[in-house]
């Protein structure tokens, strides 16, 4: 059954995962910005060569790139990278605990991985910065 004011609102369905998965990120990132010692050590445990420098990348990629997605700027690239960071923490970390176990399984992960997915394929969305870039783009291209 498709109800009509669904359309009335759809817009606001990308924002909406946005934001709540934008959050996560922002937070994960930030837990790691704080306790960067202690992640490049879990990393270097895991034999991840460069622990050091990856593990600044991911603070990046999470703190950095949730904000991104929180504003829908850059959308596309931003949620290729959080793609590759939950597809690494799956295989790394999660996929032995199996699917449900704690904080630990990977069922966690494989939804930011398909949100993720899903705005590399759909985009951010109406209500964005990367649809107000495109909309001055195509204004200007005029």
């Amino acid at each position: 059954m498709n109800c009509a004011c669904g359309l009335k609102y759809q817009a606001y369905a990308p924002l909406l995962l946005r934001l709540a998965v934008g959050t996560i990120f922002i937070v994960h990132g930030y837990q790691k910005l704080t306790g960067l010692e202690g992640f490049t050590g879990f990393l270097a445990s895991l034999g991840v060569p460069l622990a050091s420098t990856f593990a600044i990348i991911v603070m990046i990629v999470e703190l950095g790139g949730g904000i991104a997605l929180i504003l829908g700027l850059w959308t596309h690239w931003v949620s290729k990278l959080q793609a590759v960071d939950m597809i690494f923490a799956i295989f790394l970390v999660h996929a032995g605990n199996g699917f449900l176990n704690s904080n630990m399984g990977y069922e966690f992960p494989l939804l930011l991985l398909a949100a993720s997915l899903s705005f590399v394929i759909a985009g951010a969305g109406p209500l964005s910065l990367d649809a107000k870039m495109h909309r001055n783009n195509d204004t200007m291209e005029a």
